[in-house]
């Protein structure tokens, strides 16, 4: 299946991606705020359709929310902490603040795991490669390889749940259901151990860490407009790490649930996460 193109970073030299995907996924995990989890999840998922197409990002919704859900719901029977009492499940309190915490970690959890599937399509081998090819080839390989492992996981996830369906494995039920994902996961695990071991062996074959410093060709190269994209980009970052540090300050999960209020710090931290996007959709009109 051809590719999707993703016109974003696509003539910057690797450093640029780099920067904007280390900060994006930095802000993601720490800013645990409500207002600029959801901003983000929006900006992931608004990255990923343009890089896997709309109708391959609203197909993970079938895996997402459930996580979502489950996450939120698991977490007030783990940390029994706040002050509004919803209701009890035998002698153990729910409160409120504990629900809106989990749902929190949840977006967060779907957040992270979104962008790193559109990293993997800003932030490409090569460009992973370029960078730290030389100077630390186990560290690229590493990044490399994390970051194509869960869409790989989830193409993978879709390919065995059709082959059962083919072959007519029984799915009615709760029961069977809990059967087929248990052993998709078998499956999944088994095949990524697999890959592994094939992989380590090609590369062995192939001379890797025959030489302490091997040579490698390169097509990228550091310009005056990379400059300026990377001053831009560290600046605009400063800007949301700030503002981020300052929302985070202002609102409490715990002990009682802090108020949102609308603020003009939001608007910038959602031009950096909705920045993807909108460039790959400026940028596809020109070459369309």
């Amino acid at each position: 299946m051809k590719q999707r193109s993703f016109y974003v970073f696509e003539t910057s030299h690797p450093v640029v991606p780099a920067c904007y995907v280390i900060v994006t996924l930095c802000l993601t995990m720490a800013a645990m705020q409500p207002v600029l989890i959801a901003i983000s999840l929006i900006g992931a998922f608004a990255a990923n359709c343009c890089a896997r197409g709309p109708r391959s990002t609203f197909a993970g919704l079938r895996w997402q929310l459930p996580v979502i859900a489950i996450i939120a719901l698991f977490n007030p029977l783990f940390s029994a902490s706040g002050s509004t009492v919803l209701f009890y499940l035998g002698a153990r309190a729910v409160y409120l603040e504990s629900l809106m915490y989990g749902l929190a970690m949840g977006g967060l959890f779907v957040a992270s795991a979104l962008w790193f599937m559109a990293s993997s399509r800003m932030l490409t081998f090569d460009k992973v490669m370029a960078l730290f090819g030389n100077v630390a080839p186990v560290v690229a390989l590493m990044i490399s390889s994390t970051m194509r492992m869960i869409p790989r996981f989830v193409r993978r996830g879709h390919q065995i749940l059709s082959v059962q369906g083919a072959q007519g494995v029984p799915t009615s039920g709760a029961v069977d259901a809990a059967k087929n994902r248990l052993r998709l996961s078998s499956v999944l695990m088994g095949w990524g151990m697999e890959d592994s071991l094939e992989m380590a062996d090609a590369m062995r074959a192939r001379g890797w860490g025959a030489a302490s410093r091997r040579t490698t060709y390169t097509r990228y190269r550091f310009r005056a407009r990379d400059v300026y994209a990377l001053t831009v980009l560290l600046l605009a970052a400063a800007l949301c790490c700030a503002l981020a540090m300052v929302a985070c300050s202002q609102f409490l999960f715990y002990p009682v649930l802090s108020r949102l209020v609308v603020w003009w710090g939001y608007v910038p931290y959602a031009a950096w996460m909705l920045f993807p996007a909108a460039m790959h959709a400026v940028r596809s009109r020109r070459f369309a």
